[in-house]
């Protein structure tokens, strides 16, 4: 079996995967990732792209997107042009598509079973666009989001097979284009995510918290409103006016995932500082950790605060519940599909900081009921390990596996979507 991996930012979702594959008797794995892609520790059958040029800075905004997929595509495609001319052919391409790295790879290997991995098709209505009234949409946005939306169609049509994460990822798409989309989430090491009651971790101002402590979290790969991070910021203020002992730390960088930096300040760390008070002795940004130093977070967690738009769920959410800590979340469609309220944690409105402040607060003042809340969810994430994400991907890139499963049977039903 000869398997080529494409993803941007390689690994990506597929690390897991990667590793698996390539371990079995048999299998060729090969990836391919942009110039900047942090690459895979001991895995060296990765070919680096570039593109050919920046998007034109004149390009007209509904068409920016959509030209910088021609040039991530073609930059992929000469790629794959190289790779076949030294004789390299895949049986199967598994894809992250989201940039147009596959738009013509049919045209350089039409025989490969193409997998793609269908994470977001962006609506006006319904999901993150318009979602915030702080951040409202416009007529340009939304028709902007329309034409990029094309590349995505375009995708999903030549693909032989795709995949989303979960059944409210797999809803944003045209209904006429849903039959072709399974629900399989890529799993979690569940294996090596597990509470620890004796975890400790040392702030960077040299404070020493441990498992018990009123420790609340927030993690996202970087701070900003389409993880909620406004809004937690207000919440911890509550939050820390009336809890004296509580400590907040904080994950994640100052860069831009999704949406747009903010007009009047550097980044939204900086932004929400200036808005709200927090004592800076009990608020502890840690920026972007390590991995080891990411799941001792989690693990001395009391309350872990966990917000997004609806739109694509973060694998961290998954990775706190496998840890055990008590969750507060965001009453949003891709958290519903995961945390049941009052069994796995708290679901509260997005919006609503006092109530987001209280239930903190509840899981700070009780922590026995926190841990029972913390105990289901540890279940609950159980439905995502790794083991089912594998088997799962292995039926999608089974060449002899033509037809999508049924996506209802899939880990993880939405009864909304």
């Amino acid at each position: 079996m000869r398997i080529l991996v494409i993803h941007q930012n390689f690994p990506g979702q597929f690390g897991h995967l990667v590793r698996t594959w390539e371990q079995r008797p048999g299998w060729e794995v090969r990836a391919l990732g942009r110039e900047s892609a942090p690459g895979l520790d001991g895995f060296a059958a990765m070919t680096r792209y570039r593109l050919a040029r920046s998007p034109h800075p004149r390009q007209h905004p509904y068409l920016r997107s959509m030209e910088s997929a021609v040039l991530h595509g073609q930059a992929v495609a000469r790629a794959m042009l190289s790779l076949r001319q030294k004789g390299y052919v895949p049986d199967v391409i598994l894809a992250h598509p989201g940039w147009g790295e596959m738009l013509y790879a049919k045209d350089v290997f039409p025989k490969a079973r193409l997998v793609h991995l269908c994470e977001w098709y962006y609506g006006a209505e319904g999901g993150d666009v318009g979602f915030d009234p702080e951040f409202p949409s416009s007529f340009d946005d939304c028709a902007r989001i329309r034409t990029w939306n094309a590349q995505h169609a375009l995708d999903l049509v030549q693909c032989d097979v795709a995949v989303s994460p979960t059944q409210w990822q797999r809803s944003r798409f045209p209904m006429i284009l849903q039959p072709k989309i399974v629900v399989q989430h890529e799993g979690i090491d569940t294996h090596g995510l597990r509470p620890d009651p004796l975890a400790t971790l040392t702030t960077p101002n040299g404070t020493h918290l441990k498992a018990g402590d009123p420790v609340i979290t927030y993690v996202a790969r970087n701070l900003e409103p389409y993880r909620g991070f406004h809004i937690f910021m207000r919440a911890l203020q509550r939050i820390q006016a009336l809890h004296p002992r509580s400590h907040a730390i904080i994950v994640g960088g100052d860069g831009v995932s999704y949406g747009r930096r903010p007009s009047d300040a550097p980044n939204w760390r900086v932004k929400m500082l200036r808005e709200i008070s927090l004592d800076p002795d009990r608020t502890h940004f840690l920026g972007r950790v390590p991995r080891a130093q990411y799941l001792r977070v989690l693990q001395v967690s009391a309350a872990h605060v966990y917000l997004t738009y609806p739109f694509v769920l973060s694998w961290s959410l998954l990775e706190a519940m496998a840890c055990g800590a008590p969750i507060v979340g965001s009453n949003t469609a891709p958290v519903r599909e995961v945390i049941r309220d009052g069994v796995s944690g708290r679901l509260v409105d997005f919006f609503d900081t006092r109530r987001i402040a209280q239930t903190v607060l509840d899981f700070l003042e009780a922590p026995a009921s926190g841990m029972a809340f913390g105990h289901e969810a540890g279940s609950a994430a159980k439905g995502y390990g790794l083991d089912t994400g594998i088997a799962g991907y292995d039926r999608l890139i089974d060449p002899s596996n033509n037809a999508p499963a049924d996506p209802s049977s899939a880990v993880g039903v939405c009864t909304e979507c």
